[in-house]
């Protein structure tokens, strides 16, 4: 009887194209290469592609990245669809799992946005892939119940956790249940915490050989029933050279070794049927030893623990952009009234066209409008753009680092700065005093370098290149 083992990586990587042209601006410390994403692609996504192991590994990756991939590198981008087919026609079951469309800290985000992002992220999945996902991996496994009950109300079936975010994870490897609200649940498979570390840290990659025998390891004596471990992606050659490789080497040997089999989470969780109720330890991630605290404050989290940098900076980032997403919510509220027909419904719908053409966007805009008119129509844009922007100020890479003057906080506050823009498009009045109120949050946002400022002197500098326009649109606000 052989043993199931899935091997997963997670994929993904910050949107970091400039809102304003769509296009990466040049990034000197990805150098040699003009930005980061070639360079991770080049490292890690292209061997990978070239390896195949898409056709064997159980993988999620993120829609924004998707969508870069498809523009940049479509070889690359077709070998991440042909890879969950070739699963899909080997087994059954396909070997993708979905993502909400940014990568926001979910249990940080009130039940609207959450909402928005699973429908936005299934859409976006629905499109690429041509199926509805069965599983949905949340963005640093960060977890509340209400998380949960969103994914389970649009119909996920599972996702992955680390062993620390559930009291009594199953002992045999089989997928344990959620109970949530109104009789719900959903399916949650526990990953190797153990296996997995000595991977992603490089302990396991050195030697293909040595993984393999701690896989063994673990199902000696057959009290597993499956073996999973799930990585970062980008583990397989850019955070170590020749991982991709060594990965190469053990899906070939986990597919020659009787005693072993390769599978991936949705074939897992059709074999196993309904496993034991678990208890969610709330508010917990997969990368951060204080639950949640990493995206909101200075929890002693960081990247280079050897340099004595300071986060306070993190807390007023955070609640600065909070205060800035309740005043254009407040906005997209009070004027969608008679531009959008149902205005919840148009603004969840947008994720499964805002990164498809134009024609297909615009498409869009006049299947929602209330009215068929030019103004109407601008303003429908107006508010879905907006929308899209103030979900964007919240990918959690622009809290995860170790300065606020670094790439990742500079491109959310560029979202933020975007996303005014649209409202002025509407109301420049408006616009100007959310404007005012996030510039006085930023300003307690400190960097630690004394030669970049603040949070607010940043923003300053996008907006210089980027002024905020009045109103182009003239009808009377309804």
């Amino acid at each position: 009887m052989s043993t199931p083992v899935v091997l997963h990586g997670h994929f993904y990587q910050p949107p970091r194209e400039d809102p304003w042209t769509d296009r990466i601006p040049e990034q000197a410390d990805a150098a040699p290469y003009h930005d980061w994403n070639v360079r991770i692609a080049d490292e890690s996504y292209g061997p990978l592609a070239r390896l195949g192991a898409f056709d064997w590994l159980s993988y999620d990756v993120g829609p924004t990245l998707l969508q870069w991939l498809e523009r940049e590198r479509p070889e690359i981008y077709d070998a991440i669809l042909a890879g969950d087919r070739a699963s899909r026609e080997r087994t059954g079951f396909g070997n993708a799992l979905a993502q909400p469309y940014h990568h926001i800290i979910l249990p940080l985000a009130t039940r609207r946005e959450k909402r928005t992002e699973v429908r936005w992220g299934v859409a976006d999945f629905e499109r690429r892939f041509g199926r509805t996902p069965e599983g949905m991996w949340l963005p640093e496994t960060a977890v509340d119940h209400e998380t949960l009950d969103v994914l389970a109300e649009h119909d996920v079936r599972f996702t992955v956790l680390a062993p620390h975010q559930v009291t009594t994870p199953p002992a045999d490897g089989d997928p344990g249940r959620i109970a949530l609200a109104g009789g719900r649940e959903i399916a949650v498979f526990v990953y190797d915490g153990a296996l997995s570390h000595g991977v992603a840290f490089g302990e396991l990659l050195r030697d293909a050989d040595r993984w393999m025998d701690r896989i063994r390891e673990r199902v000696a004596g057959g009290a597993h029933r499956l073996v999973a471990l799930a990585m970062d992606g980008e583990t397989f050659g850019h955070h170590h050279p020749g991982g991709e490789q060594t990965l190469a080497a053990v899906l070939g040997g986990l597919r020659e070794d009787p005693a072993l089999r390769l599978t991936s989470f949705p074939e897992m969780l059709a074999s196993a049927g309904s496993g034991p109720f678990m208890e969610l330890v709330e508010r917990t991630s997969w990368s951060c030893a204080h639950g949640i605290e990493r995206w909101r404050d200075d929890c002693g989290c960081r990247i280079a623990p050897e340099h004595a940098t300071r986060q306070e900076w993190r807390r007023p980032l955070r609640e600065a952009l909070e205060r800035l997403a309740l005043g254009l919510d407040a906005a997209f509220d009070r004027r969608a009234a008679g531009v959008l027909t149902q205005p919840d419904e148009a603004r969840d719908g947008y994720g499964a066209v805002f990164r498809a053409a134009s024609g297909a966007r615009d498409g869009y805009v006049r299947s929602v409008a209330a009215r068929e008119d030019e103004d109407t129509l601008e303003r429908a844009r107006a508010l879905l753009a907006m929308s899209r922007d103030r979900a964007a100020m919240f990918t959690s890479c622009g809290w995860f680092f170790d300065d606020v003057a670094r790439l990742e906080p500079t491109q959310v506050l560029r979202y933020a700065a975007h996303a005014l823009g649209e409202l002025a498009r509407l109301d420049a009045r408006e616009a100007a005093r959310l404007e005012g109120e996030l510039e006085d949050g930023l300003a307690g946002a400190t960097s630690n370098d004394p030669g970049a400022g603040t949070a607010a002197t940043i923003y300053r500098d996008i907006r210089r290149l980027h002024p905020l326009e009045g109103a182009r649109v003239t009808a009377t606000e309804t």
